[in-house]
């Protein structure tokens, strides 16, 4: 599954719980957060592999 393939997935899971929420604010919402979480996981993996390096 592509990112876009997730975002779009977790945007229809968020508006089943918050339909009230224009769909826009909820695609952006979750493409920031799965970015971020993205972003956090490659941060960890760098640092294991730093100190296995090390």
């Amino acid at each position: 599954m592509g990112d876009d393939e997730n975002i779009s997935t977790w945007t229809e899971r968020l508006l089943q719980e918050a339909p009230a929420l224009p769909p826009e604010q909820a695609r952006r919402f979750v493409y920031e957060l799965y970015f971020a979480a993205q972003r956090a996981l490659d941060k960890e993996e760098w640092e294991a592999d730093f100190e296995r390096d090390e």
